[in-house]
């Protein structure tokens, strides 16, 4: 499908998302989901980077007021539907175990831990030092590890393996066993692909 007609297709989603909002008080969608409630707008952290949700009409914004693409409006929407509060469990999942994961695991793979690899010249150096540069927590899992706070309640992680003589670099995005209780999957294969590419950006400028 088209982009434009792609983004298109997520608009009933975003007035359905926005609907079942309404039935909320903002300091309860803030309590749910990790935000900040302020005057007339709710403010999260996603990636690093603050939006905004200005109440009653439930846009996503930049920081400075810019409404965001519709892919952006879903994701946010949709972790303020689905957030119930629950503690992230330090417990992580491959994106298989997730619900219709297995289906949609190799293109996934394909556009986020693949992708990053080939962006960063298989460069263990340089996926660490994009993933310092961008505040993650460092883990103790392949060659290097590092753990993200993607959304407020919603950490991610990407786990690298150096190549070798025999098999290519690696790099694999995990997410706490919570996520499907903030995000559906197809919106978590986008958190994952916005933190790749992130890191690549980060890693092509370090």
């Amino acid at each position: 499908m088209p982009k434009k007609g792609w983004r298109q297709s997520l608009q009933p989603r975003i007035h359905a998302a926005r609907a079942e909002l309404t039935r909320h008080d903002p300091p309860d969608l803030a309590r749910r989901g990790g935000l900040i409630f302020s005057e007339d707008r709710l403010e999260l952290s996603l990636l690093g980077t603050t939006y905004h949700i200005r109440a009653p009409e439930l846009v996503v914004t930049s920081a400075e007021g810019t409404p965001c693409p519709e892919e952006l409006q879903i994701l946010v929407l949709d972790y303020l539907v689905r957030g119930d509060g629950t503690t992230p469990t330090g417990r992580w999942v491959g994106f298989q175990e997730l619900p219709d994961g297995t289906f949609y695991r190799q293109a996934f793979q394909g556009y986020s831990g693949n992708q990053l690899v080939r962006d960063l010249r298989e460069d263990v150096a340089a996926f660490r030092c994009a993933a310092e540069a961008l505040g993650g927590e460092l883990m103790e899992m392949g060659d290097a590890a590092y753990a993200f706070r993607a959304l407020p309640h919603l950490p991610l992680a990407v786990v690298w393996w150096a190549g070798d003589e025999e098999f290519s670099a690696n790099a694999t995005v995990l997410f706490d066993e919570v996520a499907g209780r903030y995000l559906p999957t197809d919106g978590l294969a986008i958190l994952g692909r916005m933190l790749c590419r992130k890191l690549a950006r980060a890693g092509a400028s370090s």
